[in-house]
């Protein structure tokens, strides 16, 4: 069994389970095309805590803390917490910022792209054909020597930080609930309506988060990283379970009724082509660049690892800028200054892919 999430079967059970557990939770409450969303769900948490005052996308989601807590239990279990950092930490804080501001001018994280595409979403196509172009443009980088440099290891209380933050933000959920109609519980903010109103029960999220993060422990599983090997290596391990992630979302849209195919009228997304690919394109880049795509940073905070922890904290500084500066797309279409962040996000990726290279 410590084995098993490390095979081919093992992936593609770890991407089956995840592309079934994230439609339910739509169905039991989460988002429209958002069972699960890194990007979105971190957004909400930065809403939660105040970074931003969008009052549709507030709510301390369950998921995202499930996902950490359950992989350092993962790590503890099989011996496989080892607290690290030192690799870079304000060069990976920037890039999660980045990262985050791609992610929402296109409206989600790679997870999401492979959902909205799954339950019919057409746009979502062009999410993920610029997630894997900026990927590639990362690969690049990797082949020219581009090393953010290595992590030491330290003090194991530095790997605790992330995942007791986490804690503490679950203890805040249950001292301050969400209570319905109320847009504040104490020092937590929530939304009335839009997005951040919709979720499913705690209980049930914060299961399905505990699950996957110890599962994706297990099993290395990770968007960025499946497109990386792929492009890199021909290897097609992590692939797997990403296709089997899409697969069985799909099956799963198609039995609960969530299967609704077309480009206009999806659930909190735009028809934007351009600028959901190069939203995407950003993300996939800052992705490459920091080594995994968002969950995949954080279960590696939860094994310890304090360089994807500032990548998490940057995510969700920069869903508070991309909110408080009018960066975040709507179902209406790119923020106003949407397209200068993709721009200058850009910029800022090949500035750091190119300076930060060992010949």
């Amino acid at each position: 069994m410590k084995n098993f999430f490390a095979t081919k079967w093992g992936i593609i059970s770890v991407g089956a389970f995840i592309g079934v557990l994230a439609p339910l939770l739509q169905k039991w409450g989460n988002p429209g095309n958002m069972g699960v969303c890194v990007a979105c769900f971190e957004r909400d948490i930065a809403g939660a805590l105040g970074l931003h005052r969008a009052v549709v996308v507030q709510y301390m989601r369950p998921e995202i803390i499930g996902f950490v807590l359950g992989s350092l239990v993962a790590a503890y279990i099989f011996k496989e917490f080892r607290a690290r950092a030192g690799s870079a930490p304000i060069a990976r804080f920037v890039l999660g910022v980045f990262a985050m501001t791609g992610a929402l001018v296109f409206l989600g994280c790679p997870w999401r792209a492979l959902l909205r595409f799954s339950a019919g979403d057409g746009n979502a196509i062009f999410g993920l054909l610029g997630l894997i172009f900026g990927i590639w443009i990362g690969t690049l980088f990797l082949k020219s020597g581009y090393n953010l440099g290595r992590a030491e290891k330290t003090y194991a209380s530095v790997g605790w930080l992330l995942p007791l933050i986490m804690l503490g933000f679950f203890i805040l959920m249950l001292f301050f609930p969400w209570i319905q109609g109320k847009a504040k519980s104490g020092v937590l903010l929530y939304s009335v309506k839009g997005p951040g109103a919709m979720h499913a029960p705690i209980i049930a999220s914060l299961l399905v988060g505990l699950a996957v993060g110890f599962l994706a422990q297990r099993s290395r599983f990770c968007t960025m990283g499946a497109f990386r090997d792929l492009i890199l290596f021909r290897h097609i391990h992590l692939l797997l379970g990403i296709l089997a992630l899409a697969a069985f979302a799909f099956i799963t849209n198609l039995i609960v009724g969530q299967f609704h195919p077309g480009f206009v009228n999806q659930p909190v997304a735009h028809t934007m082509t351009v600028w959901n690919f190069g939203g995407m394109v950003v993300a996939g880049l800052a992705f490459s660049l920091a080594g995994g795509c968002p969950g995949r940073q954080l279960f590696l905070a939860g094994e310890g690892d304090g360089d994807s922890a500032i990548f998490v904290l940057g995510m969700i500084v920069g869903a508070g800028f991309a909110h408080n500066f009018g960066l975040a797309s709507s179902p209406k279409g790119v923020g106003p200054h949407g397209i200068a962040a993709v721009i200058i996000g850009f910029l800022v990726c090949l500035f750091i892919g190119f300076t930060m290279r060992k010949r």
